[in-house]
């Protein structure tokens, strides 16, 4: 019995390793083909990849990030939530929510400090806003991303952001 726990207990801890040390991998940030941002080569942690799509995307021309610090809806108006802890040492981290839901209102939370590069909504219809944040620093609240008031079908929503203190969090949530 000792024997099977201390097998688990070194698996988990291997495992544990390989994660830790394939977070810590750098690549060079992806745009993509007719990206609206202009860049210079960042390189990002990539934590939650963007999905592979067969179908090319059609980016609207970015918007530019206007705070508006919003209240938190009603639980029962919230259709998702998601969020990712992110630490000052990994400096830049490409975020991907799946968020998949139909909605009026795109929000995000910060908890701690943050610095935001971009963000890129992806639409059922095959269309991306690019939400240009151009490496605002944000305090803790809630903001909005996006608000479409007749409603939309959200794919997934992209963040590259960093920490800028010890550990963040950034939450992405919609509102029906």
């Amino acid at each position: 019995m000792n024997k099977q726990i201390t097998s688990l207990c070194m698996a988990g801890l291997l495992l544990g390793a390989e994660l830790a040390s394939a977070a810590s991998v750098r690549v060079n940030v992806n745009l993509g083909v007719g990206h609206p941002l202009r860049r210079v080569g960042r390189t990002v942690i990539v934590r939650r990849p963007m999905p592979v799509v067969q179908t090319r995307f059609v980016y609207a021309p970015p918007v530019r990030f206007a705070p508006a610090v919003v209240v938190m809806p009603p639980r029962d108006r919230v259709v998702f939530e998601d969020s990712e802890t992110f630490a000052r040492r990994e400096d830049w981290v490409d975020n991907y929510f799946k968020v998949h839901n139909r909605g009026e209102e795109l929000m995000f939370r910060v908890d701690g400090r943050v610095q935001i590069d971009f963000a890129e909504v992806q639409f059922g219809n095959g269309q991306v806003q690019v939400v240009d944040f151009n490496e605002a620093p944000m305090n803790a609240g809630i903001y909005r991303l996006l608000d479409f008031r007749d409603g939309r079908d959200v794919e997934g929503v992209r963040m590259v952001a960093r920490s800028m203190q010890g550990r963040s969090t950034i939450s992405v949530l919609m509102r029906k």
